[in-house]
Order: structure tokens, then sequence, then C-alpha cells
């Protein structure tokens, strides 16, 4: 039996997604609580791998199951076993090719930006705190550059084993929302860093730094020396993967 879950948490204290040899992961996590349930391994296989620190509100991922089990008892257990900064928000049954990767037809990511003078004793954990009034029009236009299918090879971390730096952006926005500023972005698929590097550019083109013209450049350059370092890994969340 395939299972699809829908998973949320606190990227705060794991390495990342991904099960690595030494280092606390979410996925590791998930697949010992598997364990302790079928007194047998069960690997869990994710839609994206979230670097250490980044967060999620609609991870998916699926696991087929040893033996037959309620998926609504199955929920309750892994809840009960897991830390509280990991959730299984729901747990249902998938068709037999469903692959959380592949069968994907885009993610959806948010970056919180908290644009005011003062730490937040809160939310320092869960945004980048930036201390310059940002224009939201100039992030906005920044944006927009990055919309439809690019070379995102300035954009990514060097070493990352991918086939092709090509992807395609639907959406890329920038919302106030109070002392907050919120980017969404949905693509295809990402490349490791690539929103975080994204966010870095726009922030400087929010503060007056960069030009739009200036970031259209630097993805055309198809040179990760020609962007800027990442944004910090707490204010990224992966919101939903789409089906």
């Amino acid at each position: 039996m395939l299972l699809k879950l829908t998973i949320e948490y606190d990227g705060t204290n794991y390495s990342g997604w991904q099960l690595q040899a030494s280092h606390d992961s979410i996925q590791g996590r998930i697949e010992s609580a598997l364990e302790r349930i079928f007194a047998t391994p069960v690997r869990v296989f994710g839609a994206g791998r979230t670097d250490a620190g980044v967060h999620a509100r609609g991870q998916v991922a699926s696991i087929k199951l040893p033996r037959q089990f309620d998926p609504g008892e199955l929920l309750r257990a892994l809840n009960a076993l897991l830390p509280a900064d990991i959730v299984i928000l729901e747990a249902t049954p998938a068709p037999d090719d469903f692959d959380p990767r592949r069968s994907a037809k885009s993610r959806v990511y948010e970056y919180r930006v908290l644009n005011r003078r003062i730490q937040s004793a809160f939310d320092y954990r869960y945004s980048w705190l930036v201390r310059e009034p940002l224009d939201l029009f100039a992030l906005n236009d920044a944006a927009s550059v990055f919309l439809g299918e690019h070379d995102f090879a300035s954009f990514r971390t060097l070493g990352s084993e991918v086939k092709t730096t090509v992807r395609n952006v639907i959406a890329s926005e920038w919302k106030r929302d109070g002392e907050f500023i919120l980017y969404r972005v949905e693509a295809n698929s990402f490349l490791r860093h690539m929103v975080r590097a994204m966010v870095a550019a726009m922030v400087e083109a929010g503060r007056g730094k960069l030009s739009a013209t200036e970031i259209a450049t630097m993805l055309q350059a198809r040179d990760r020396h020609a962007a800027p370092a990442g944004a910090p890994p707490g204010g990224l969340y992966l919101v939903e993967v789409r089906y």
C-alpha cells in the first residue's frame, strides 16, 4: 500500500530534509518513527530536499507500507512519536505509480523578510531581518526578471549535480504584510539554494543598490560568481507541492 504524506516542519534544528549519516534530518526522524511502528525499515521519498534551517508547510512524501495499516491510525501514531517540530498533516492512499518528486507539476516557496530596525524575539528564526527600508516596487521590478524559462546557473550552489540548470518560473512576487515583506515564487522545480540567491539579489534591488537590469545581466551570465551569496535559510518555506 502506497501512502502520500503531507508534512509540516520547523527546520531550525535539522541538517535538512535528506537523510545524512551523523546528522539529524527530517527524513531520518520520520523513518525512525516508521521503524518503531512497523519493526522494519521503511524508506520515505520526498518531493524536494529542503536545506539545513529551511522550513516547510506543505512538504510531500511517499511511503510503501510493509503491511496493511489504516492511514488515520498511522497519522496518529507518527505524530505521537515525532518531535513537536515535525508534524504529519495528512496521510492518504496514493496510486501505485505516484512519485512525489517526478509527479509534481510545480513547487511553491515563500521567503519572509522582517523589514524593521529591531530584531524580533519571536521571528528571528523564521525570517531575515533587513533593517534598511525596502522599496516594494523595486523588489517586484526585480522579481519580474525571473519569470519564464531561464538558465539559473548564476543562482545555484556550485557542485550540485543536475542534468540542466534551466528552470521555468511561473510566479514571482513580493507583498507587504505589516512589518514583513513576503516573496512567493512558483516554478516547475528549483536548484539548490536558488530561491535564497534570488532573494539576496532582489533585496539589494529593494535597498537601491542593484537595478532589475543588473539582475537580468547576472541571470544571463550563467556564472554563480556573478550573483550575491544567498539569503539566510530561516526565512525560507516550502509552502506547497502541486500535482
